[in-house]
């Protein structure tokens, strides 16, 4: 038996020196520019996010009712879970006029979930429910809302989702329904709006 080649430890790969004969010159020049060192003194260019005049610091000035409610896949089914009726438990919530918005992406997920949630599909074709075209492509609920609510202020995002709730809390001035303790609750609402104190 002969000697096994033992693997050397962090070798490194050879590198072709860029004075070598088979580099052609328009690399080198590539080599060259890539090793400027950007210059300290020229002006930064920064993109500043802008807000919309409707915010009053984190709260939304354009909301008032009657409350438009964008509502998600587990919304309704934790309703129907819930015994509650959707309608009825956002004024109890809001004590305002509520109209539940529906976008196609909610009603495409519902649609694919089958016939379990056959009831859940029923509420969402309910006629109190007004329904948003989607213009995008593909049908995931999250990001079309999370996208709707960026550029339109004047929604409440109805979610017991705890992932798209993280990602709507970034967003300033878009207030969160959630189901707790076999009611609907909001957080992120001024109080003169009609939202309960807890």
């Amino acid at each position: 038996m002969g000697k096994q080649k033992t693997k050397k430890f962090a070798a490194m790969k050879r590198m072709i020196n860029l004075k070598d004969h088979r580099i052609k010159e328009k690399d080198r020049a590539k080599a060259k520019e890539k090793k400027k060192k950007k210059d300290p003194a020229a002006l930064k260019e920064r993109e500043v996010t802008k807000y919309p005049s409707c915010l009053f610091f984190q709260y939304n000035t354009q909301l008032g009712p009657p409350y438009h409610i964008l509502v998600d896949t587990n919304f309704i089914n934790f309703s129907i879970k819930a015994k509650l009726d959707i309608v009825q438990s956002m004024m109890d919530c809001l004590y305002a006029k509520c109209v539940p918005c529906i976008t196609d992406c909610v009603m495409a997920e519902i649609e694919k979930l089958g016939m379990k949630y056959r009831v859940a599909l029923r509420i969402a074709k309910d006629p109190r429910f007004e329904r948003l075209p989607c213009t995008h492509k593909g049908t995931y609920a999250d990001d079309c809302l999370v996208q709707r609510v960026t550029q339109h202020k004047c929604y409440i995002l109805a979610t017991v989702d705890r992932d798209l709730k993280r990602r709507i809390r970034k967003i300033p001035g878009v207030p969160i329904m959630y189901i707790s303790s076999h009611r609907y609750n909001i957080e992120r609402m001024p109080d003169d709006y009609g939202a309960p104190r807890f």
